[in-house]
C-alpha cells in the first residue's frame, strides 16, 4: 500500500476479524497501532506471544474501551446479536473522528448510527482474506463520506477485493462471497468421497481433488475466459466428461444453489430483526 492506514481496532477476532488481523500483520501493509480484544484470556494471550496487542473482555472490563482509545478505524468483529450492545459500551470512548467498520450480517448502518455519532460503513468480507485473497463488499451508512468509503477501501485491500455496493446489496452479497467458500469446501468434500468410493485412499483423494480444484480457478484467473467456455473445451463431444456432467446438470444445480443463496438471505434478514 502507497498510504499507510491509520490506527485501529479489532473488536473480536473470530473468523472475520481475525482474518483481516492477519491481513494487517502482512509485511507489505504500512498501519499505525493496532489494538485487539478477545472474549477469553486464553485467545489473547495467544495473540499476545504472536505479538498483538491484545486484551480480553472477560479479564478486563473495560477491555473495548482501551482498545478503540485514539483509534481511527474501529472494526466490529462480534456476532450480530452482540453489535448494538458493543457500541453502547465503547459510545463515548470512540474518537470523534473513528470510523466505525461491522462485518456483521443483517445490522444495518441505521441501527449501528442510533448508537453511536460516528460515521459508520458495513462490511462484508469473506475468510479468503486469510491469504490475501478475500472478496470484500462495502457499503456507507448516511454518515459516510467518499473519504471514508476510500479509507474502509485501503483497510479491506490489504486482503484482497473491494467492490462497493448500495446497502441493500450487502446482504445479498453475504450469501455469494460471504458463504461461498464454505460452498466450494462442501464441493471438495464430496468429490473426496466420490473418489475414494471409487478405491482411492484418503491421501491421494484429497490431493487429487484438492488440486484440481486449484488448479482449475488459476486457470479460470489466468485466462480470463468465461467458465462456460473453459468447461465446454474439458467436455469432449460423446465423452467421458459430458457424460459426468449431464449427470450434474440432471440435479438442476442452478436452481439448488439460487435455492441456497436465497436462504442464506432469509437468514440475514432474520438476524436484522434480532431472530
Amino acid at each position: 500500500m502507497s498510504t499507510p492506514l491509520p490506527s485501529i481496532a479489532i473488536l473480536g477476532t473470530g473468523s472475520m476479524g481475525g482474518a483481516i488481523l492477519q491481513g494487517l500483520r502482512r509485511p507489505e501493509v504500512a498501519v499505525g497501532a493496532v489494538r485487539v480484544t478477545t472474549r477469553s484470556e486464553a485467545s489473547a494471550a495467544a495473540l499476545r506471544a504472536e505479538g498483538v496487542d491484545a486484551r480480553a473482555a472477560e479479564h478486563e472490563a473495560d477491555a473495548n474501551r482501551w482498545a478503540v482509545r485514539d483509534a481511527r478505524l474501529v472494526l466490529l468483529g462480534v456476532k450480530p446479536a452482540q453489535i448494538v450492545g458493543l457500541l453502547e459500551e465503547i459510545a463515548d470512548a470512540l474518537h470523534p473522528e473513528a470510523l466505525v467498520l461491522s462485518v456483521a450480517a443483517g445490522i444495518p448502518t441505521a441501527a449501528m448510527q442510533a448508537v453511536v455519532p460516528n460515521a459508520v460503513v458495513r462490511a462484508m468480507p469473506n475468510t479468503p482474506a486469510l491469504v490475501g485473497r478475500g472478496v470484500t463488499g462495502i457499503s456507507g451508512g448516511s454518515r459516510a463520506s467518499a473519504a471514508h468509503l476510500a479509507l474502509a477501501d485501503d483497510l479491506f485491500r490489504t486482503v484482497g477485493t473491494v467492490i462497493e455496493l448500495p446497502e441493500d446489496q450487502i446482504d445479498a452479497l453475504s450469501t455469494i462471497s460471504g458463504s461461498g467458500p464454505a460452498y466450494v469446501f462442501l464441493l471438495v468434500e464430496e468429490f473426496t468421497r466420490a473418489a475414494e468410493a471409487m478405491g482411492f485412499d484418503d491421501g491421494v483423494a484429497r490431493l487429487m481433488v484438492q488440486q484440481t480444484f486449484l488448479g482449475a480457478t488459476a486457470l479460470l484467473e489466468a485466462s480470463g475466459d468465461d467458465p462456460e467456455e473453459l468447461r465446454r473445451r474439458v467436455t469432449s463431444p460423446k465423452g467421458t466428461t459430458e457424460r459426468a456432467v449431464a449427470v450434474l446438470q440432471q440435479a438442476e444445480l442452478a436452481a439448488l444453489f439460487t435455492r441456497a443463496a436465497e436462504a442464506a438471505l432469509a437468514r440475514a434478514r432474520e438476524l436484522a430483526t434480532g431472530a
